[in-house]
C-alpha cells in the first residue's frame, strides 16, 4: 500500500483538533530512514546543518547547493513526514528574483514540500506572499532568527522587552495577512508564545518557546544526545554519544582482540578451488613461456 506523505494541511487540522505536531531537523539519508520509522510528522532540513554536520560556527556559511543536497538525501530516505527546507543566508535577501529561484530549487531539485524563511521585513513578506501565490508553501520564522545572529549580538532570547514584543506581534499580523500557515517561534518567552498561539490563525512551531505552541521542532542531534552542548530548550532522550562511543570502542576492541570478523562473517570456498587455480596459473605461465620461445626463434 502506498503511504501518503504529510502536507502542510496537517498544521491547520492539528490546530483545530488541539493536537500537537512533531518536527525534527534531519540532514542525511540514514538518519531520515530512522525518522521515517516513527510517527514524527515533519522533518526540517535546517541550515543548522552547517553547525551540526559541517562544524561551522554559525548557519551563515551554508550554501544553496548544500541545502539542496541535504534535502534530496532526506526526501530519498522518507515516505511519510512533511519535508520543509530552510532557505539559507543570502539565498533570498539579495533580490526578489533570486529568492523565487532558490525556493523553486528546493522544491523542484530537492523535493521539499515547503520552504522556511526567517524574519518579516517588507522584502521578505513580499517574497513569502508571491511564493504562496505560486504554489510554494512557506513556513515563517520569528524570534531568534539565526541568520541575524550578528545583528542580535549572539544567540539570545528575543521578545523580552515591550518593544521586542510589539515587533513580534506586528510580524505575526503580517504573517496572518499574507496567508502563512505555520511559523517557527524560536527562543521567545513562553507567555508570549502562548499568546501568539491563541491569537493568530497560523500554527506555531516552538523551539525554546515553552509548552503551549501548536508544534515543536528540535535539532535531532539534541534529541539523540549527540551534541557537544545541549541548549536549555532541548532535552537528550538518549545519551547517544555514550551509546555510539561504546559501540565503536567495542568494535575497535574486537578487531584488535581478533574476535571479529569470525567464520560466520565470511564467505567460504573449498580449498581445492585455490589449488586448482594455482595449477591453472602454472599451466598458463608455461604456455606463455612456450609462445615466447617460439617468437624468439
Amino acid at each position: 500500500m502506498t503511504v501518503k506523505r504529510n502536507t502542510m494541511d496537517i498544521f491547520e487540522k492539528a490546530k483545530k483538533e488541539r493536537r500537537k505536531i512533531t518536527m525534527v531537523t534531519c540532514y542525511d539519508y540514514s538518519m531520515a530512514r530512522i525518522v521515517d520509522q516513527t510517527s514524527i510528522d515533519s522533518i526540517l532540513i535546517g541550515d543548522s546543518v552547517g553547525m551540526t554536520m559541517h562544524g561551522y560556527d554559525s548557519t551563515l556559511p551554508v550554501t544553496m547547493d548544500e541545502m539542496v543536497l541535504s534535502t534530496k538525501a532526506v526526501v530519498r530516505g522518507t515516505t511519510k513526514p512533511l519535508i520543509v527546507a530552510d532557505m539559507p543566508f543570502m539565498s533570498y535577501q539579495a533580490s526578489f528574483e533570486e529568492g523565487m529561484h532558490n525556493a523553486g530549487r528546493l522544491i523542484a531539485e530537492g523535493g521539499a514540500n515547503a520552504v522556511k524563511l526567517e524574519g518579516a521585513t517588507p522584502a521578505t513578506l513580499m517574497l513569502i506572499k508571491e511564493l504562496i501565490a505560486h504554489g510554494i508553501p512557506v513556513v515563517g520564522h520569528l524570534g531568534l532568527t539565526p541568520q541575524s545572529v550578528n545583528e542580535f549580538g549572539g544567540f539570545k532570547a528575543q521578545g523580552k522587552e515591550m518593544e521586542g514584543v510589539a515587533e513580534l506581534l506586528a510580524a505575526c499580523e503580517h504573517y496572518a495577512d499574507i496567508g502563512v500557515k505555520a511559523a517557527v517561534l524560536e527562543c521567545i518567552p513562553a507567555e508570549l508564545a502562548k499568546h501568539i498561539t491563541l491569537t493568530f490563525p497560523f500554527s506555531t512551531i516552538g523551539i525554546g518557546a515553552g509548552p503551549d505552541c501548536d508544534a515543536e521542532v528540535q535539532v535531532i542531534h539534541d534529541v539523540l544526545g549527540l551534541s557537544d552542548r545541549t541548549p536549555k530548550h532541548a532535552h537528550n532522550f538518549v545519551d547517544g554519544k555514550s551509546v555510539l562511543g561504546k559501540a565503536l570502542q567495542d568494535y575497535d576492541d574486537a578487531i584488535k582482540g581478533k574476535t571479529f570478523p569470525t567464520a560466520d562473517n565470511s564467505v567460504h570456498i573449498d580449498p581445492k578451488v585455490i589449488s586448482d587455480a594455482e595449477d591453472y596459473l602454472d599451466g598458463l605461465y608455461d604456455s606463455l613461456m612456450d609462445d615466447n620461445d617460439f617468437l624468439d626463434n
